[in-house]
């Protein structure tokens, strides 16, 4: 798959944020299972993680180019 340049998104930089907002969701409901002793759901907490971790993976891919580099222009 073709990296995206900077400033620009494509449809696996979608799928990548999608994924990573899954996983850190479930990583976090696990850690707070095993912190409480029991397993409890907060939705309000796990849209908001789930949010914040899928927006912060497409920014982070928004500025930076397609060798990797964060606000360094395309060679």
């Amino acid at each position: 798959m073709e990296q995206s340049t900077l400033f620009t998104l494509n449809t696996s930089d979608f799928i990548k944020g999608l994924l990573m907002a899954v996983l850190s969701t479930v990583i976090t409901i696990v850690y707070q299972t095993v912190e409480a002793g029991s397993l409890v759901f907060d939705w309000t907490a796990i849209g908001t993680m789930a949010l914040t971790s899928a927006l912060a993976y497409i920014m982070k891919n928004l500025f930076t180019n397609s060798q990797g580099l964060l606000f360094k222009k395309e060679k």
